[in-house]
């Protein structure tokens, strides 16, 4: 299965459009820039007119290169795209991870189309998500109502999807060995890890990530005035909103404690996911969190963009939205 058919999993492909061309979790201007991405960070630290000195200063195949994401960045992106897809899309992000014989991965692809059909009111919903963030990108201001009203809707649905899933999931475990069902487990907690990370700590004191904001600075040419209003604005807005944007807390325990059980009952020879609680609030926990933090991230930079950045980055978000409908 292709890393794109993965990401369609649990509403991630359409609340990806969220994201738009986030980079990975990067210092800020700040910081000292990772030397092995110099790069993605160069354009954090200069205005536009600095920035051609900066390219020209490179080696031409690095310029080539450039548009592409390192590894570690296409990553980070990867997961931050899955905060609406819950519990279920880490599974099917484990999935590509595990070595299967040939009747399995045709088993296992029969299990990936049902969860498509199952998660498509959820995606439906991220896709009008979206849709109202592009709106109030436009017009300068997102509304706050319409938004959590969206993300209401998006949460409602993961929840939902969680309890038609469950076949799949007991299908899942029929056709993995006991071997393939521990190294999935394992790969599991690796990328909730992974997603905890990429889903940002931009609003603690002493943490400067700004992974989204590395993007709209790419995209839109951002100035580093621009770039600091906006993080200034989306940690105040995350602080003053919580916990319904999380708040201060990235343990994500009810997450966690879900995972552990799932991966103690998985393990073993006999499996029920009915008999497992706590999984669609978990789910749910996901999509709030990271779609909460989305609408945030938009009503802080909107007010700061021009109209011409409001413009492109309203399209950016529909244009997207459509690419991952498919």
């Amino acid at each position: 299965m292709s890393a794109r058919a993965f990401r369609l999993v649990g509403t991630a492909g359409v609340v990806a459009t969220l994201m738009l061309a986030a980079a990975a979790c990067e210092p800020t201007p700040s910081a000292a820039p990772p030397p092995a991405s110099p790069a993605a960070v160069a354009p954090v630290a200069t205005g536009s007119a600095a920035t051609a000195p900066a390219a020209a200063a490179a080696p031409s195949g690095a310029q080539q290169a450039s548009p592409a994401a390192p590894p570690e960045q296409g990553e980070a992106d990867e997961h931050r795209h899955h905060h609406s897809g819950g519990v279920i899309a880490l599974i099917a992000m484990s999935l590509k991870d595990l070595d299967l014989a040939p009747d399995q991965k045709t088993a296992v692809e029969k299990i990936r189309t049902a969860l498509l059909a199952k998660m498509e009111p959820a995606r439906a919903a991220g896709q009008d998500l979206a849709n109202t963030l592009a709106d109030g990108v436009a017009a300068g201001s997102v509304d706050r109502a319409k938004a959590d009203a969206a993300i209401a809707k998006l949460t409602a649905q993961v929840q939902a999807a969680h309890g038609s899933s469950l076949d799949a999931m007991n299908q899942l475990h029929a056709v993995l060995t006991p071997a393939q069902r521990a190294v999935l487990i394992d790969k599991l907690q690796e990328h909730f890890e992974k997603w905890k990370e990429a889903n940002g700590h931009e609003d603690q004191d002493g943490q400067h990530r700004s992974g989204p904001l590395l993007g709209l600075v790419k995209d839109l040419s951002l100035s580093q005035t621009e770039a600091q209003q906006i993080k200034d604005s989306y940690r105040n807005l995350l602080k003053a909103s919580a916990p319904a944007a999380g708040g201060q807390d990235h343990q994500h325990k009810e997450v966690a404690d879900h995972l552990q059980a799932f991966g103690t009952a998985f393990k073993a020879d006999k499996f029920d996911a009915r008999s497992l609680a706590g999984a669609s609030a978990a789910g749910g926990h996901m999509a709030k969190w990271g779609a909460t933090r989305m609408a945030r991230f938009f009503e802080a930079a909107a007010p700061v963009l021009t109209p011409d950045q409001r413009a492109k980055l309203a399209q950016l978000i529909r244009d997207r939205a459509g690419q991952h409908a498919s």
